[in-house]
């Protein structure tokens, strides 16, 4: 028995493992490093970042498209052949070739780095059917929930560990080294890691008896899945879930998603954006765990739990909304006040270099660009200069200014005074801007940042110079704008408040937990669970529509840490359990295909609430709707009647196959 239950433990153990090894790709690749490096390397030659930005979410469509397609076909092929771990090793082995070869990709290769993102994306999404498609054949029912939940875990673990490398390895590899072997490594560590999933844990059997005559795999596969959308009836309760799974988890992808979007629009800094984002992966690791022990009546600490995110819901908005008001902007992060016009230095706005605030001096002449020129839907004037010494002069009130100009063939490079001085960069040397580029590209921006905030004077001077590959000296420049103050903030203060106030939910929770919601944990199952999870997920949609502070983004994060990766892991063992195991990889094909779609529906609303305020506020706030109504399509599922079909179906299925072969064994 004891020999059984270290076996058991360790095929435990290699399945989690996968999660580690495959959630590089998904902080490093698909969230952090490579959308700005296609944007601002990869598709440099394209004529705008918008171009850019279409290709990449191209790809994304594309990658998805075909994983969407592939997902319940192969996946019943897998239950039949007896292959999920062959498909897994297959895809992963697809996705790591495509990312370890993003190491080619440099300046202009956006095509290359199309291709190979689609490769990589494909072999990721695919490989994860077949993974969580072992699921239910690798953890007994009991501890499904504790299994999910400790994948999800080790998956944030992973992913934070490479992701924290790999930003050391941009910050102080040179050029275009740092991004690069990034990529590299992220395939070498998802090659590594998936060894002990593809080494020590089973194949599970195969799902039907032998083929009749003139049958063939791919033949009995389709006429599976066929007879399974025929009968669809049967598995009314999954479907029914599932349609409940595509809704909630839209709103929770959306928020993963935005959120860093989200907090650069209210000018929060890259440090900060980044610093949540890792802020997420570390916190996420012990509620993954807390929450995958929600559901199990054998877990006596439920109480402690429950108490511990009841806390946590209830007081980290409260904290943090406290926190924003009480403690001085320079800790807090809350926005100063706007800079105004001071006499004859100008403020927040947008000036164009045909108003009376941009004085060009020289031989600088103004050309109107059509909307069909420059690929927008306005037409807009750029002053223009290849008169080495021509400068043009912009006086204001603030301390930071985005000067928006274009790239291109024949440009040449800018010297940058400020107040009558060089300005430096924060290294110390003079700041020139190289406006050379193969392919021109309009509405370029650089933010210029004065030492202090204040009065200035502005001056671009036609240096007279040219990159090697230049054709030319030309220079235009279209407008200038005054950027909002920076925002201040003492993250190390912020993040001692946010674990001052854990250690005092964990206190609560212990002295507490146990008098106060014993009775409610013993309620608990797996989808009350879930619905906790999103009731907390609707507080944070609520709180994102009214934050306007460092601190607080900073709490809500870590409100968002405490719930996502419990959401999604309970999700997935709620749905393995009314799965049938013979049918592990086709319903999970289609679970894969609903995960993909949900990221459809929350984009569109937060887009369309976006566009209808023109603000991303209402649009946080829009996402209510989705937790809303997935919690009531999730409540009318009657996961007992599911649960019961999947196990009918699976005593059928060993009672055919007890006296006849298999295919693939």
């Amino acid at each position: 028995m004891e020999k059984r239950e270290r076996l058991y433990r360790r095929i435990i153990n290699a399945w989690c493992m996968y999660d580690w090894a495959n959630s590089a790709f998904a902080t490093t690749i698909l969230a952090a490093v490579l959308p700005v490096y296609y944007s601002q390397v990869a598709g440099a030659t394209l004529p705008s970042e918008a171009r850019a930005t279409a290709y990449w979410s191209l790809g994304l469509s594309i990658s998805l498209l075909v994983v969407a397609v592939l997902s319940p076909i192969l996946g019943t092929v897998s239950d039949v052949m007896r292959g999920k771990k062959r498909f897994l090793s297959i895809f992963a082995g697809l996705g790591i070739m495509g990312t370890g070869l993003l190491v080619l990709v440099d300046t202009g290769d956006w095509l290359l780095a199309s291709i190979l993102f689609v490769l990589g994306r494909i072999g990721f999404t695919g490989a994860n059917v077949f993974y969580d498609a072992l699921l239910p054949h690798v953890a007994r029912d009991e501890d499904r929930d504790r299994v999910s939940a400790r994948g999800f875990a080790m998956g944030y673990l992973g992913g934070g560990i490479l992701l924290a490398i790999n930003v050391a390895m941009i910050q102080f590899l040179p050029g275009t080294w740092g991004p690069r072997l990034s990529f590299l490594s992220v395939a070498i560590w998802w090659a590594v890691f998936s060894i002990p999933i593809l080494t020590r844990v089973p194949e599970p059997p195969a799902a039907t008896a032998r083929l009749g005559p003139g049958e063939n795999v791919v033949g009995a596969s389709f006429k599976r899945l066929a007879l399974t959308f025929k009968h669809i009836r049967r598995y009314r309760e999954l479907f029914k879930y599932l349609v409940a799974f595509l809704i909630y988890n839209d709103g929770i992808g959306t928020i993963i998603g935005v959120a860093a979007i989200y907090g650069a629009e209210l000018g929060f800094g890259s440090v900060e954006l980044i610093l949540a984002l890792l802020l997420v992966q570390f916190v996420g690791i012990p509620f993954s765990l807390i929450f995958g022990r929600l559901p199990s009546r054998d877990e006596k600490r439920r109480p402690f739990f429950l108490g511990f995110i009841v806390f946590n819901l209830v007081m980290l908005p409260l904290v943090g909304a406290v926190g924003a008001q009480v403690l001085p902007s320079e800790i807090s992060g809350a926005a100063p006040p706007p800079y105004q016009d001071s006499g004859q230095y100008l403020g927040e706005a947008l000036y164009t270099v045909d108003s009376a605030a941009v004085s060009c001096q020289g031989d600088w002449q103004k050309q109107l660009l059509s909307a069909e020129e420059l690929g927008t839907e306005s037409a807009v004037v750029y002053a223009l200069s290849e008169a080495e010494g021509a400068g043009c002069e912009f006086l204001f009130n603030g301390q930071r200014v985005d000067l928006i100009y274009s790239i291109g063939p024949d440009q040449g490079v800018w010297t940058v005074l400020m107040d009558g001085q060089a300005l430096l960069d924060k290294d110390g040397e003079p700041i020139r801007i190289d406006s050379y580029n193969p392919t021109v590209r309009y509405g370029v921006r650089k933010t210029l940042q004065a030492p202090t905030a204040g009065q200035h004077r502005l001056e671009l001077l036609n240096s007279g110079d040219k990159d090697p590959d230049s054709q030319g000296t030309i220079l235009r420049l279209s407008s200038l704008k005054v950027l909002p103050p920076l925002r201040q903030s003492n993250l190390g203060l912020i993040l001692g408040l946010i674990l001052g106030l854990e250690a005092l939910g964990a206190a609560f929770a212990w002295l507490l937990g146990r008098a106060l919601f014993s009775r409610l944990a013993d309620t608990l199952d797996t989808r009350r669970s879930i619905v906790l999870a999103l009731l907390v997920y609707a507080v944070i949609a609520v709180w994102g529509f009214f934050l306007d502070s460092v601190v607080e983004y900073w709490f809500l994060a870590w409100m968002v840490a405490i719930v996502q990766g419990g959401s999604q892991a309970l999700s997935r063992s709620l749905y393995a359990s009314m799965s049938p195991k013979a049918k592990s990889g086709e319903f999970f094909g289609l679970y894969g295909v609903m995960e993909k779609f949900s990221a459809i529906i929350g984009p569109l609303l937060f887009a369309a609430a976006a566009a209808a305020f023109d603000s991303s506020r209402p649009a946080v706030l829009s996402l209510i709707l989705l937790f809303a109504l997935g919690t009531f399509l999730l409540m009318r599922v009657n996961i007992e009647e599911g649960q019961q079909v999947a196990r009918e179906e699976d005593a059928a299925l060993a009672m055919l196959t007890a006296s006849s072969p298999t295919v693939g064994e």
